[in-house]
């Protein structure tokens, strides 16, 4: 699903009409039929709804919300900030088709009145005042209406865009905006609707007749969903065997960080890999291998730390581990010792094979990013804020600041898939083109997600080395569904990292079953 700018929407608005002949008045009609359908759907007990409309086409989208809802048994109420002589178009028509008078509050004075002002006490208030191609800030009587919608205690459902927001700014906005406990949009989603908190609640995006074809984007953004990894989930041919499905090889582990390895071996056979080795310190392997019997293990020379040492590479010992393997993943509890950061080096630098570094592995790089380059070959990191601002000379906080142009410039510069972790984790392929990630909660803050991580990636990316780029968007994808499932289960504060891994299948379904549903559903 692409992400699209206030002046593109616009754009994709009129050439559905002009090229695809789909009525403007039709898509005001779905527009407005999905925002009743939700408030429907999601609010059972709200018998009283005000819908507060402006007089442009979000107010007509608002008209037909009220028709609906007033159809469907509600008893609906409507304020028109303006005279209805200053409605046009679209607009002009559906208020023409409504079954009540609507109340008319053109300045401040009649907005106060006491029937205007009552429909600010319903049990659930349709913001439907201004849309995504306003551009603040807002004054008189809209001014006075977003603030009696803030000042209300009902539920806010948000037509398009919670009013007076840019729609087009990506972190916080400025002025007064309207609240909002969900927002109906449509088509595709703008760059507020991901990246502004708009909303405590979900961003629906419904389809509304624009063919695939109309949307078009400069912005090179993308939200992942359901229908856009589930034909990697597909069902398996009958006869497929295990070496169909990639052998996965875990570099990891040290004393004391043995599960890091262990998570991320095992993560990558949850998700589907055919195989996993894990090659750690042979101090370390017996731990590693009491996890989980599915794991086959490699002993590696370590350090008197109990680190993997520059020993394991004497002999072509590692040269025979990685030959065969599908995929790489090297970083997960090897720690920052100085002979293993060698260890390091030389592994991503010396072989060509796919691979996927994280955690320590990156931390290696500290001072000689310059290193840690794709060239020709198929290279993913996976930092999280304090591990890019390491990898690139800076901080956390300047990270967090400007996370879209840090990941997409460190992507493009050292030819490597950059997934930056966080809320809205970015997957940035190395040619620009990003993929934002909507799912996960802050219940994942906790020691060993990151690992997991590590392990779904490389196990994606085992079984469809040919579509890299689509597994790692899917692995991040299907980790945030299964934290979002493990809040439901047994909540945030008790969340722990393996719980991921048990619930990866009811993640797999849900991806299946979502991937069926047109409307997308964003939560935030």
């Amino acid at each position: 699903m692409k992400i699209v700018s206030a002046g593109e929407m616009r754009e994709i608005d009129c050439a559905t009409s002009e090229r695809f002949g789909v009525p403007s008045l039709t898509l005001m009609e779905n527009a407005g039929t999905a925002v009743a359908d939700f408030v429907l759907a999601e609010y059972h007990s709200a018998e009283r709804i005000g819908v507060v409309c402006g007089k442009g086409n979000n107010g007509g989208d608002g008209f037909v919300a009220a028709r609906k809802l007033r159809d469907a048994g509600r008893e609906t109420r409507i304020v028109l900030l303006a005279d209805p002589s200053e409605l046009r178009g679209d607009a002009a028509q559906m208020f023409r088709k409504l079954a009540v008078v609507p109340l008319v509050a053109r300045n401040g004075e009649e907005l106060k009145s006491g029937k205007a002002h009552g429909v600010f006490e319903a049990d659930l208030l349709v913001d439907a005042v201004l849309g995504t191609g306003f551009r603040p800030p807002v004054s008189g009587v809209y001014a006075e209406a977003i603030a009696a919608m803030n000042a209300s205690e009902a539920p806010v459902v948000a037509v398009d865009i919670p009013s007076a927001a840019d729609a087009d700014v990506m972190g916080e906005q400025t002025g007064a905006v309207a609240r909002a406990d969900a927002i109906v949009t449509f088509t595709a989603p703008r760059p507020a609707h991901i990246f502004g908190s708009l909303t405590n609640g979900p961003t629906v995006v419904a389809p509304i007749g624009s063919p695939e074809e109309a949307i078009v984007s400069s912005l090179q953004l993308n939200v992942t969903t359901p229908a856009d990894i589930a034909p990697l989930l597909a069902p398996r041919p009958p006869a497929a065997n295990k070496g169909n499905f990639g052998h996965v090889l875990v570099i990891g582990g040290s004393v004391g960080k043995a599960g890091a390895a262990a998570m991320a071996g095992f993560s990558g056979l949850r998700v589907g890999a055919g195989l996993s080795t894990i090659a750690t310190p042979k101090s370390v392997l017996p731990t590693v291998a009491g996890f989980h019997p599915e794991v086959m293990t490699e002993p590696l020379e370590e350090t008197e730390a109990g680190t993997i040492s520059l020993r394991a590479l004497e002999y072509g010992r590692l040269d025979a581990l990685v030959e065969h393997k599908t995929v790489l993943a090297i970083g997960p509890g090897i720690s920052r010792n100085i002979e293993t950061t060698e260890v390091v080096h030389t592994i991503v630098g010396k072989y060509k094979a796919t691979m996927v570094v994280d955690a320590d592995g990156l931390n290696a790089f500290e001072g000689c990013a310059e290193k840690l380059k794709g060239e020709g070959r198929t290279l993913v990191i996976t930092p999280h804020p304090g591990e890019m601002a390491r990898l690139i000379g800076s901080t956390p906080a300047a990270v967090q600041r400007d996370r879209l142009n840090i990941a997409r410039s460190f992507a493009r510069e050292h030819e490597v898939i950059v997934v930056l972790k966080g809320h809205r984790t970015l997957i940035v392929h190395p040619d620009g083109t990003v993929w934002v990630n909507t799912t996960g909660n802050p219940g994942m803050a906790t020691g060993g997600t990151g690992d997991i991580l590590t392990g779904m990636v490389a196990g994606l990316v085992a079984q469809y080395p040919a579509r890299v780029f689509e597994a790692v968007v899917a692995a991040v994808y299907l980790h945030g569904l299964a934290g979002d499932i493990a809040r439901e289960v047994m909540g945030e504060q008790s969340l722990v990292a393996t719980d991921l891994v048990k619930l990866l299948p009811q993640a797999f379904h849900r991806v299946r079953r979502a991937a069926r549903e047109k409307i997308v559903r964003i939560e935030p």
